[in-house]
């Protein structure tokens, strides 16, 4: 295995209004405001579904040093964009404040989705993070997703960062993975042992009728249809870049581990879809901050227990890849000072809603989130 595999990193932000921290369907005004700002080159903010979200995409890069960088530049110019636009840009994975329904981008594709999903899409003020690694082939691809996918809870727990929805403590540390999996082809991906049962398995969904085209699968890691990657989607946008770094970090050593595995014939951990479904939704409703089920044994396990276990799976991926040590030390500083959702619940408690505000939307010259 190369050391150089590359990866990319996708974030999904919100747009709060500057005065009542609501949801603001101000996105177009920010990617005109983007188009001039220093940092971003033209058209490095899109849009998404509904108009109070915006997203990035870093290039394809080979170090977490390049991933870092460039999420400090789209976070830094995108809030000053959203700025001259006269709201706020939040790195946070749900909507804490009540809002009015936001419309959706005047796109076919999410007028259509509108049509049919109704309310589920007026919910979807929710930002992800998404990591690509890249892959030889499809086959390689499925075999490898077949192999990691029994770790993705802990990817839930640890990037948790969306604990408020419309006013209100959910007492989820991921809210946004419950809103998500609302949708007919969502949560932990079937087993799926190489590229044509993969592609069988995408092929039987479309054959349903139930979701129009393969961008409606929306398992916590499928196979990227644009790209030639494995594209993991299950953490909250983060609220600061370092936190971002370690997760497309640790999933870019998961991945790698899982590619070596799959070459060299190794037995995958097979958990029942029950198991899964209960684990990924145990790790939304906790984080970090209750134990974890434990994927060797299917048993709960303290929180650092099982991220060690992660830890100690992919360390030879981390070191072969120059990243352990700040892997490592990312994770440590999850464990010891709280995944994004404990970060905000100590800001609400510390400041009321403007202390939250104040971190999951900081003044784009720094401040808390930087």
């Amino acid at each position: 295995m190369t050391t150089e595999v590359t990866f990319g990193v996708e974030e999904e932000y919100l747009l709060l209004d500057e005065k009542s921290g609501q949801a603001s369907p101000r996105a177009a005004r920010v990617r005109a405001a983007a188009d001039h700002q220093p940092g971003l080159g033209r058209h490095e903010v899109d849009d998404e579904l509904l108009q109070a979200l915006v997203e990035v995409a870093t290039p394809v890069c080979s170090e977490l040093d390049e991933i870092a960088g460039h999420l400090e530049r789209f976070r830094r110019a995108v809030a000053e964009a959203a700025r001259l636009a006269g709201c706020r840009m939040a790195a946070t994975g749900g909507a804490p404040l009540s809002s009015q329904p936001v419309p959706v981008t005047r796109k076919q594709r999410y007028r259509d989705m509108r049509a049919d999903a109704g309310r589920l899409v007026d919910e979807q003020l929710i930002c992800g993070m998404h990591i690509h690694v890249a892959v030889p082939d499809r086959s390689a691809g499925a075999t490898a997703l077949g192999l990691l996918r029994p770790w993705l809870p802990v990817i839930v727990a640890l990037g948790a960062n969306s604990p408020f929805w419309e006013s209100h403590d959910t007492g989820f540390a991921s809210w946004r993975t419950v809103v998500f999996g609302r949708w007919p082809v969502s949560g932990p991906p079937p087993f799926i042992a190489d590229g044509a049962v993969y592609e069988e398995r995408v092929e039987a969904l479309l054959a349903t009728g139930v979701i129009p085209d393969r961008k409606q699968i929306y398992w916590h890691a499928r196979l990227s249809e644009t790209y030639p990657t494995l594209e993991v989607r299950a953490p909250d946008v983060q609220l600061d870049v370092e936190s971002a770094v370690t997760l497309a970090g640790l999933v870019r050593a998961l991945v790698v581990t899982a590619l070596r595995g799959g070459r060299r014939g190794h037995r995958p951990l097979d958990p029942p879809a029950s198991i899964l479904d209960a684990a990924g939704w145990h790790a939304a409703r906790h984080g970090l901050s209750a134990d974890l089920v434990d994927p060797r044994h299917g048993t709960p396990a303290s929180a650092a227990d099982v991220v060690s276990a992660l830890t100690d799976h992919v360390s030879g991926s981390l070191k072969e890849l120059g990243d352990h040590d700040r892997v490592t030390a990312g994770l440590e500083r999850l464990l010891d000072g709280g995944t994004g959702a404990e970060r905000q619940r100590r800001a609400l408690a510390q400041g009321g809603p403007e202390g939250l505000l104040d971190v999951i939307a900081p003044d784009p010259a720094g401040g808390p989130g930087r």
